[in-house]
C-alpha cells in the first residue's frame, strides 16, 4: 500500500529524517530509493529476525553490567583491546531504533541518524564503534564476503555520525559476532553460541558525498533508471510486463 507519511516534498522547508539504512538502499538501488522516500512505495518487508533481536538484547545487558562499573569486559581483555564500554547519558538514545545517533547535515537539510549497538571509549579517549551480529554457520567468519560490505558502511555511517557529534572516534570499530554452534549432541533447549571479536578500520570519507548524491536524487523530477542487479525492479517490471499482455 502506497503511504502519504514520511516522504520526501522537494518543496518542503523543514529538515528531511534519512536513515543509514535508507542510506545503504540508495547504494543498492536510486530506483528503489526514490520509489520508497519519494513516492511512498517501499520494498516488501521481510521476516523479523527475532533470535537476532534477542542476542542483540542480551550482549547490550552483558556489556552494560562492565560500563556501569568502568570495566573492560572479558572480550575485550581476550583480544587485547584497550578500552571499556562508553558510559554517556545519550547512549540509550543513539541505541534506539528511528532515533539514534543524528547530525542535520545543513547544506541538504537531512537529518541522517542511525542506532548504535554499542561503543567502547579507548584508553587514548577516542569513541570505539562495535556492531554485534549474530549467525549461524559452519565456515570461518571474516568480513570478506560481499554482503558484509554493507556492515562495513554501516559501521562507517556510525563513525562519521559520532564524529559530527563532535567526538574523537577512532577509525577502527568492532564486529562481536556470536555464531550459533550445531556441533552439540542435542538441542535440549539451549542454544550455545562462540563468540568472536573481528576489527575493522573504517573510511568514512564516502559518506557525505553520498549524501549529496541520495539528495539530488529526492530532487529529481523523474523515476531513475533501474538498474540490472536489482531484482525488486526487475520482478516489479516482469509483474508489469505479465499483467499487460493480452490473455
Amino acid at each position: 500500500m502506497r503511504r502519504t507519511r514520511n516522504c520526501y516534498h522537494p518543496e518542503s522547508t523543514e529538515p528531511f529524517r534519512l536513515s543509514r539504512s535508507k542510506l545503504e538502499l540508495y547504494l543498492e538501488c536510486p530506483r528503489c530509493f526514490y520509489l520508497d522516500r519519494r513516492v511512498g512505495v517501499g520494498r516488501p518487508e521481510g521476516f523479523p529476525f527475532t533470535l537476532n533481536k534477542a542476542v542483540d538484547f542480551l550482549l547490550k545487558k552483558e556489556f552494560d553490567i562492565h560500563r556501569a562499573k568502568a570495566e573492560a569486559h572479558p572480550l575485550m581483555i581476550q583480544y587485547h583491546v584497550d578500552a571499556i564500554p562508553f558510559a554517556h547519558s545519550d547512549l540509550d538514545t543513539w541505541r534506539e531504533n528511528f532515533v539514534g545517533v543524528h547530525y542535520l547535515h545543513e547544506p541538504t537539510n537531512l537529518i541522517i541518524f542511525g542506532a548504535v549497538d554499542d561503543v567502547w571509549l579507548s584508553h587514548t579517549g577516542e569513541l570505539i564503534v562495535v556492531d554485534y551480529k549474530a549467525t549461524s554457520t559452519m565456515k570461518e567468519i571474516t568480513l570478506d564476503e560481499e554482503y558484509r560490505s554493507a556492515y562495513k558502511r554501516q559501521m562507517e555511517i556510525y563513525q562519521w555520525l559520532l564524529r559530527r557529534n563532535g567526538f574523537e572516534v577512532s577509525n577502527t570499530g568492532y564486529f562481536v559476532y556470536v555464531n550459533g554452534k550445531t556441533d552439540n549432541a542435542a538441542f535440549d533447549g539451549r542454544l550455545d553460541f562462540d563468540v568472536q571479536l573481528l576489527s575493522y578500520t573504517g573510511n568514512d570519507a564516502w559518506v557525505e558525498p553520498v549524501i549529496y548524491d541520495a539528495h539530488r536524487c529526492l530532487q529529481a523530477r523523474g523515476i531513475p533508471e533501474k538498474l540490472a542487479t536489482c531484482r525488486y525492479c526487475e520482478y516489479v517490471d516482469d509483474v508489469h510486463e505479465a499483467l499487460t499482455i493480452e490473455m
